[in-house]
């Protein structure tokens, strides 16, 4: 009896993979797909981590705000370079934020004094595994080696890891959700 019950099971799983269109040389051509997407995506997401390494030595993120240094850069000057923000801080310790769109990433910023005090990238929403989306804590410390310091942090319900990395007289912060979902990364003074 358990005998016709294996091949009763093993013909109806066969005939559903049959019907659904799912065959091995299917399946292999799609995963050997996948697996070219993924080493593009790996190697743009290297190319934006590698950005971050010598504009940070300054206080600057790369591309679009690199005309900001953090301690130096007023609220104004932010509001001449990238506009007004997508929604604005609701205290002094607040940020203004900037949504990602059309391909521009997403940034939030801070200001102590009325300069820049913290910068919040948060990459594109659009093809995000090509941005900071593709950063990995393993590519992360594969590349850059070990960090300056490494902690948990809590946001709400949220628990993440913030690993970071001292350049000159600043830090780079990169937050993680989990080993392979980068949330963010923070400049700021040391």
């Amino acid at each position: 009896m358990k005998q016709l019950y294996k091949v009763a099971l093993t013909v109806t799983i066969a005939s559903f993979a049959l019907t659904s269109g799912f065959t091995a040389q299917t399946y292999g051509h799609e995963a050997a797909k996948i697996r070219k997407l993924s080493a593009e995506d790996a190697a743009s997401a290297l190319k934006t981590l590698n950005s971050f390494y010598k504009p940070a030595l300054n206080g600057r993120f790369p591309g679009a705000v690199n005309g900001l240094k953090i301690g130096v850069s007023t609220r104004q000057n932010v509001l001449a370079l990238i506009g007004q923000p997508d929604k604005t801080r609701t205290n002094a310790d607040g940020f203004d934020q900037y949504n990602a769109n059309m391909g521009h990433p997403g940034y939030a910023i801070a200001y102590k004094l009325n300069k820049a005090r913290e910068i919040r990238y948060f990459g594109t929403n659009v093809e995000r595994d090509t941005n900071i989306g593709g950063i990995t804590k393993r590519m992360l410390l594969g590349k850059w080696g070990k960090p300056s310091k490494s902690n948990v942090i809590r946001n709400g319900s949220l628990v993440q890891q913030k690993i970071t990395y001292n350049r000159g007289t600043y830090k780079l912060a990169f937050i993680f959700n989990s080993s392979t979902n980068l949330d963010h990364i923070n400049l700021l003074k040391r």
